[in-house]
């Protein structure tokens, strides 16, 4: 069985990273003064460091240099409070594109390492990895650090290859361009399918025309980057934090590169061994439930909508039927726009809330009143989620991923029989799309990278101490999976955040800070975690 490795989804957009980005720095206290980074050196070569990483991947170790550099500036166009500030020193990790190839191509891994807010900080740093696959890791820095997870510690971020501040970035405005369009299409409608591949088609013939290879931007590439970040910058020992796809990345990392990993920390986990394509509808059902089941926990939620779940399928199978076009003012715009909803849009949207920090609390209210006929508040939902930056995400790893290490390891006929168990009263056209990533398996086909070795989906075994998060609605990132990962981890624990969804550090930074940087301390045991039990379901909004 194949393992996919999403998580924070494909369609996670830079506007949700700087979401996440503003909920942590509002929510958290400030980390304090930071004092300037020492200087590390201009040029860090492996062979002048007295250590290796040992790997399978040829070319590992070889020929990869740091050099420091000016901070991106601005770090996310049209968000200033996300730009570094001097507490943040830059660089690149150069890399050969492609391992096999080590006298090819070299591309560069974009650093930003924040210093510890104590003057006397711990040798150890945290490196952060980002989700995705392909969304920056330098545009949460600022954040991150608001919220005080750099109280005692340095914090190492990367931008991944072909990610924003990459060299190169392998960005596509055809999709971007797509999915803003695509709020008004059916996406049960074929139509819409042959629009949205031939805007990744566009895509990948313009980067391949100019001599990426595209096969080498995948989570072996990537990982063997990070080995190689750590022996670059002299770190004996660090702590890595991975959130949704950057745990799959961190749990790779573990398995193929162990050396120099102190501890880590998994927030909304993928297992290399799941077949995460496979399980996208499954999850997606069980985030259903936890909604309903909180709902009719709640008197005044299951008095206002006694039959949630009812109402939401009947409502799946009739717009699946005859969609729903809603006239609606874009927040953001102000503009006048056509939303439609298919139950595919429906199904699909009530799972991608989970994203949002808070974005829950009226989501009953959103499913009665589609049910009813009332689109309205569910279109301004969809809105939100729709990408408002042309360029800013690295789609060419996020394919890179998808479609050599998912796609090729099952077939769509296995997932719709998987999503058929899972959910037997929702419509076949519905579940004949994937989730967040409708037409992926059409998508691959065009994107056409060669499949990757078996060896990424061997699950992972190790008794280095790994803290597992998961929220109790992630319909992105299953909480089971959080359980999966820790049955290969003989020194590990799995919390849950109750009423949280995907990243529960960004749902409760102030929890979710504080107990990361007391499991950071005490990694053997020990460490308190009583924010998580005081932690409840937030009510329910029932206005009308």
């Amino acid at each position: 069985m194949r393992p996919s490795r999403l998580a924070c989804p494909l369609r996670r957009t830079t506007a949700l990273l700087l979401c996440v980005t503003l909920s942590l720095a509002g929510l958290a206290t400030a980390a304090g003064a930071a004092r300037p980074l020492a200087q590390a050196s201009t040029a860090s070569t492996f062979a002048q460091a007295q250590e290796s990483v040992a790997g399978s991947l040829p070319g590992v170790g070889h020929d990869a240099t740091y050099r420091q550099a000016p901070c991106p500036k601005p770090n996310v166009p049209g968000f200033p409070q996300a730009n570094l500030g001097p507490n943040f020193k830059c660089g690149y990790l150069t890399v050969p594109e492609n391992r096999y190839k080590p006298h090819g191509r070299k591309i560069r891994i974009a650093v930003a390492i924040a210093e510890a807010a104590t003057r006397h900080p711990h040798p150890d740093p945290i490196l952060w990895l980002e989700g995705g696959p392909g969304v920056t890791g330098l545009a949460v820095a600022v954040g991150v650090v608001k919220a005080g997870i750099n109280a005692d510690r340095r914090i190492i971020f990367i931008d991944q290859r072909g990610t924003l501040h990459a060299d190169p970035l392998l960005s596509c405005p055809e999709i971007d361009r797509f999915l803003r369009r695509s709020v008004g299409l059916a996406p049960t409608n074929p139509a819409t399918g042959a629009q949205d591949v031939a805007a990744v088609r566009a895509c990948r013939d313009r980067l391949a025309a100019q001599g990426y290879d595209l096969s080498a931007y995948n989570t072996a590439e990537n990982a063997a980057d990070v080995a190689d970040l750590r022996v670059a910058l002299h770190v004996k020992q660090w702590n890595v934090f991975g959130v949704s796809y950057g745990t799959d990345l961190a749990l790779q990392l573990l398995r193929d590169y162990p050396t120099g990993i102190r501890s880590m920390v998994l927030d909304s986990v993928v297992p290399p061994q799941l077949s995460l394509i496979q399980e996208f509808w499954p999850a997606a059902q069980r985030g259903y439930q936890a909604v309903f089941d909180a709902c009719a926990a709640q008197p005044a939620c299951h008095t206002a909508y006694p039959n949630l779940r009812g109402e939401f399928t009947a409502a799946v199978n009739r717009l699946t039927r005859k969609p729903l076009t809603v006239a609606v003012r874009d927040p953001a715009t102000a503009q006048r726009t056509k939303v439609v909803f298919d139950g595919y849009q429906l199904a699909n949207l009530l799972l991608v809330l989970s994203l949002y920090p808070g974005s829950l609390a009226d989501a009953p209210a959103m499913v009665h009143k589609l049910a009813a006929g009332d689109g309205m508040p569910a279109a301004i939902k969809l809105l939100g989620t729709v990408p408002r930056f042309v360029g800013l995400t690295g789609y060419g790893l996020a394919y890179g991923v998808f479609c050599s290490e998912d796609v090729p390891f099952t077939t769509l006929h296995k997932v719709e029989a998987v999503a058929r168990q899972a959910l037997p009263t929702f419509p076949a056209r519905v579940l004949a799309l994937v989730p967040q990533i409708p037409r992926l398996f059409s998508e691959c086909t065009v994107w056409h990278v060669h499949r990757a070795s078996p060896s990424v989906s061997q699950p992972v075994h190790s008794a280095v101490p790994v803290l597992l998060l998961t929220g109790t609605f992630d319909a992105i990132t299953s909480p089971a999976w959080a359980d999966l990962a820790a049955q290969g981890l003989t020194h590990s624990t799995v919390l849950r955040f109750p009423g949280a969804g995907h990243d529960p550090i960004a749902w409760q930074p102030k929890c979710g800070a504080t107990v990361m940087v007391k499991f950071l301390d005490r990694p053997n045991g020990g460490y308190d975690t009583s924010c998580v039990d005081k932690l409840t379901v937030p009510a329910f909004k029932t206005g009308h």
